[in-house]
C-alpha cells in the first residue's frame, strides 16, 4: 500500500514553549580560517574510541585519516588541518569524561590529502562502507555513526526517512542556515539515501519557525527529479520544544510510537540530521571527510552573535576570540540552553556533534536556587515521554533503583522539558541523570555477579 504523506504534524504529548531567540538566522555562515593549533579528540561518537594512525613528528594533511577503531560501532578520524603531529595527551571532554587527543600544529596552507577522492558507489554496502569512511556521526548531537545507523537489521522492515531540520532549542540555527546555503546538497543527500535503503518516503522535517528553510527545499523539491516523483516533501511542524526528539519528531511525522527500550528502526523509520544528510550529498560528490562543523556563537557575552564554520578540533578560546566578546563568559554552553553541556574551560575543542557555543556573562550565567516541590504536575505534563521527573529525583536521591526502573528512569532523554516548566526551579534532569548511573551501575554489577557465579558453576 502506498504510504500517505501528512499535510499538518500528528499530535504530540507535552513540551514547552522555550523562548527561540534565533537572533543568527538570518546571518550568512562565516568560515574561520584555521587556528594555530586543532585538538582532535580520539572520541567523538557513541561507540568505542579511535586508536591514533599518526605518532608525534608526522606530518598531515586536510582529510588524512588519523585515527580509526576496529568496532563495528565507531567512526574514524581525520586531520582538519594541515601541518605537524605536535602530540598525543588526555583531554577533558563536556561531560568530564578524558580520552587521547592528537594535538597538531598547524602550517596555515589546508593542504588537502592526496587520500581524498570520492569514493565508488555501486551497492548498498558500498555506501555504508563509504559512510565509514567519511567519519560521518549524527550532527544533531547525538554523535550515532551513519554507517551504524543506516545499516538497517534484515528483519526491520523501514519504508520512511525523516530528515531532522527542527532545530527546537534556542539559539541555534546551523541547520537553518544549512537548509539555506546548501539547499541542493540537502535534497540531494536525501535522495541518495532513500535510493540506496530503499525506502518509500522520505519527510524533510522543518519547524514552522523557519519560514526561509521550508520555502528554499520546497522550491528545490519542484524538480520531480530530485523530489524523485514526488517522493520527498517537506512537512512544516509547529515550533515547540523538543520537537525535534527521535521519538517526538516520528510521532509528529508519522503518528507512530517508539516503545521504551526500541529504536525508530522499530516503528520502520530513520530519523536523520538535516546537515547530516547534506554531507552525504558533499561527500559523494568530493570525498572530504568530516572535518568541519558549523555552529551557533550566541549569548549574552558575545559581541557579535553568528554561525561559524570552524575545523573540528579547534579550541573555544580561539573560535570566542574569532568572535569576539563583549563582556567576561561566566558560563559557557556546548550545545544550547535545554540539553548543552556546560564546558570546564576553553582549552575544550569543538567536536564533530557540537552545535553551539553559548557564552553568558555574569547575570545569565546565575543560577536561580530551587525551592520546594509545590506538588503542580507541570513536570509530568510536559514530559515527551509520559515520565514523572518529580517522583524520578525523590528516588534518585534515595538512591532507590528498584523504584527508578519501575518508573521507567532510563527512558527520559534529558531534553530539560520538566525542569523548564517547573516553578520550583529544581534540578531533575540533574537528579534523573545521576538515577541513570545507579541504574547502570547496578546492571554492571548484577552481570559481573551472573557472569562470576556462571565461571564458578564451571569450575565444579
Amino acid at each position: 500500500m502506498e504510504l500517505n504523506f501528512p499535510s499538518t504534524p500528528f499530535k504530540t504529548h507535552g513540551g514547552a514553549a522555550v523562548p527561540h531567540r534565533k537572533n543568527t538566522a538570518q546571518k550568512q555562515s562565516v568560515s574561520m580560517p584555521a587556528p594555530s593549533q586543532v585538538v582532535i579528540p580520539m572520541s567523538m561518537h557513541v561507540g568505542a574510541p579511535c586508536v591514533p594512525l599518526v605518532k608525534t613528528g608526522d606530518l598531515v594533511t586536510v582529510g588524512q585519516k588519523i585515527a580509526e577503531s576496529p568496532a563495528f560501532v565507531s567512526a574514524p578520524i581525520h586531520a582538519t588541518v594541515s601541518g605537524k603531529v605536535n602530540g598525543i595527551k588526555k583531554v577533558m571532554l563536556p561531560g568530564g569524561n578524558y580520552t587521547d587527543a592528537i594535538i597538531i600544529d598547524s602550517d596555515g596552507e589546508m593542504t588537502v590529502s592526496p587520500d581524498v577522492k570520492p569514493p565508488v558507489v555501486n551497492s548498498l554496502q558500498d555506501f555504508l562502507s563509504a559512510l565509514k569512511e567519511s567519519g560521518l556521526v549524527g550532527l544533531g548531537g547525538a554523535g550515532f555513526p551513519a554507517h551504524v545507523k543506516l545499516n538497517v537489521p534484515k528483519d526491520k522492515k523501514v519504508d520512511t526517512l525523516i530528515i531532522n531540520c527542527a532545530e527546537c532549542e534556542p539559539y541555534l540555527t546551523p541547520d537553518n542556515r544549512e537548509a539555506v546555503e546548501n539547499t541542493a546538497s540537502v535534497v540531494e543527500g536525501a535522495g541518495i539515501v532513500k535510493k540506496w535503503l530503499g525506502l518509500e518516503r522520505c519527510i524533510i522535517a522543518i519547524e514552522n519557525n523557519k519560514p526561509d528553510a521550508i520555502a528554499a527545499i520546497k522550491k528545490e523539491l519542484e524538480d520531480k527529479e530530485k523530489s524523485q516523483n514526488d517522493t520527498i516533501r517537506v512537512l512544516p511542524l509547529r515550533a515547540t520544544y523538543p520537537q525535534g526528539a527521535e521519538k517526538v519528531l516520528i510521532k509528529a511525522c508519522t503518528d507512530r510510537e517508539v516503545g521504551m527500550g526500541k529504536l525508530p528502526a522499530d516503528a520502520g523509520c530513520i530519523v536523520m540530521n538535516i546537515t547530516s544528510c547534506a554531507f552525504v550529498a558533499d561527500y559523494m560528490r568530493t570525498g572530504m571527510p568530516l572535518v568541519k562543523k558549523r555552529l551557533t556563537v550566541d549569548g549574552s557575552a558575545i559581541k557579535e552573535p553568528m554561525n561559524v564554520v570552524v575545523p573540528i578540533g579547534t579550541k573555544i578560546s580561539d573560535v570566542i576570540a574569532f568572535v569576539g566578546t563583549k563582556a567576561e563568559p561566566r558560563k559557557i554552553l556546548m550545545g544550547g540552553p535545554m540539553m548543552g553541556m556546560a564546558v570546564p574551560s576553553m582549552e575544550v575543542p569543538i567536536l564533530k556533534q557540537n552545535n553551539g557555543l553559548l557564552c553568558f556573562d555574569e547575570k545569565d550565567a546565575h543560577m536561580l536556587e530551587p525551592t520546594a516541590c509545590i506538588r503542580c504536575g507541570r513536570c509530568v505534563m510536559g514530559c515527551p515521554m509520559n515520565l514523572m521527573p518529580a517522583r524520578l529525583e525523590t528516588f534518585s536521591k534515595a538512591k532507590d533503583v528498584d523504584q527508578l526502573i519501575e518508573f521507567d528512569v532510563m527512558n527520559c532523554m534529558e531534553c530539560g522539558t520538566c525542569a523548564f516548566n517547573c516553578p520550583a526551579h529544581r534540578p531533575l534532569v540533574q537528579a534523573i541523570r545521576l538515577g541513570k548511573g545507579l541504574v547502570r551501575a547496578k546492571q554492571a554489577a548484577d552481570k559481573a555477579k551472573a557472569q562470576k557465579a556462571k565461571e564458578a558453576e564451571g569450575n565444579k
